[in-house]
């Protein structure tokens, strides 16, 4: 048993491990838990693509890409910004630049370097962490229990406690779930976890599938539900991937639940309305085949024609208005999101009014919630992570001023 000046934290991802170096830099003694072998393997695994830290746009559009979390998130996010997160990640080391989408970046492009100077940083600090240490709730006494590495149980009790567990996306990089039933245990309201920024199943002809999979669409425009979203998407053996498929997510979700399936309209030319598009397509084609003819007068790329084909049945119209009506309106069925387990990050989690001000559970005094357990999704682009740390940092500012008024 530990001395109750001990903070443990549950979970050595973004959230946690930033609480923990706030809290363990005031002076707190921290420990956290991690059933993984290794801390912040979500992390790492987002920094493959290069690691995408937060998002340059004007700060109030920032805040809108959180939806319905908006007027929840509002407080933490503007306390710990993206300004902030960039002169933290500079400040081990990592300088950061804007591409030209506005997405932050470290110069390095990866996760692994931040990663360890952050390590050795919370080590210098006075931090604990434990692996392979599985929570599975509370004792009888109220003190937390983990499965440790040899199967033998282990219980802590703390001044306060941080559940930083994640979602329930990629589950064998350590967020699974499991702490959904052990919450609902104490009365606390779930929101269902689902798929957010997750892929699409459509259901491609077999011909399609085997030819166009891995293909990107390039600049398109995605419509659904009077929700239009502008990016590139990429074919695959099932149906689509991409940011632009990701961002729709919340809207494809909802009409999933609700019709069983979505029907989402492709723009293939958003840069041309609808009568310019016809007026390039009003010419003859003379000895061109359809694909030769479209490629050149619509600028298609070859997938984006087989996706008109694969649309109709292989019944193109011909006629130049009908014909640019339908490259302006690809009509598909999305059937199904992918898995949970496949997407890049969840929605639901603990309900918004489970948590006060400073994100403790109502009905758990001295218990804290931070990360992508909480109920809130925003699209990639930086968005998921900046609000992982702006949470993680607001939950160690609310356990200072618990333990400060105990």
């Amino acid at each position: 048993m530990t001395d109750l000046s001990d903070i443990v934290i549950i979970g050595a991802g973004p959230a946690g491990l930033i609480a923990a170096e706030r809290l363990a830099a005031a002076g707190h003694a921290v420990s956290i838990y991690e059933r993984m072998p290794s801390p912040a393997r979500k992390f790492l695994m987002a920094g493959r693509g290069g690691l995408n830290l937060s998002h340059g746009e004007a700060f109030e559009r920032f805040l809108t890409r959180y939806g319905p979390a908006e007027a929840f998130l509002e407080s933490a996010l503007r306390a710990f910004t993206p300004g902030d997160l960039v002169a933290w990640a500079e400040g081990l080391g990592e300088k950061t630049f804007i591409g030209s989408s506005g997405r932050i970046f470290p110069e390095s492009f990866k996760a692994s370097p931040l990663l360890r100077a952050w390590l050795a940083r919370l080590a210098g600090l006075g931090v604990t962490l434990h692996i392979r240490h599985c929570w599975t709730g509370w004792d009888g006494e109220g003190r937390l229990a983990f499965q440790g590495p040899d199967s033998g149980l282990v219980h802590r009790k703390a001044a306060a406690t941080l559940l930083a567990l994640g979602g329930a996306s990629w589950p064998r990089l350590g967020a699974d779930g499991g702490w959904v039933p052990l919450l609902r245990g104490r009365g606390v309201a779930i929101t269902d976890l689902a798929p957010a920024n997750s892929g699409v199943e459509i259901g491609w002809s077999r011909a399609y599938a085997e030819k166009s999979a891995g293909e990107p669409l390039k600049r398109i425009a995605v419509t659904l539900a009077g929700a239009t979203r502008r990016g590139e998407a990429v074919v695959t053996e099932r149906g689509l991937e991409g940011g632009v498929v990701y961002a729709l997510s919340p809207v494809i979700r909802s009409s999933i639940a609700m019709h069983g399936h979505a029907e989402i309209a492709i723009d293939l030319r958003p840069d041309l309305d609808e009568t310019a598009l016809a007026r390039l397509l009003d010419r003859p084609q003379a000895s061109q085949s359809l694909s030769t003819y479209l490629r050149k007068a619509a600028k298609l790329a070859p997938v984006a024609i087989g996706l008109l084909r694969e649309a109709t049945g292989n019944a193109l119209p011909r006629e130049a208005a009908a014909l640019a009506r339908l490259i302006k309106h690809v009509p598909l069925r999305v059937m199904a999101q992918r898995s949970l387990e496949r997407a890049i990050s969840t929605a639901g989690g603990v309900a918004l009014e489970e948590i006060d001000s400073q994100f403790m559970l109502r009905k758990a005094p001295g218990v804290f919630v931070a990360g992508e357990m909480l109920d809130w999704e925003a699209p990639t682009g930086g968005y998921l992570l900046q609000a992982c740390f702006a949470t993680g940092v607001a939950a160690a500012r609310g356990i200072e001023t618990w333990l400060a008024a105990r």
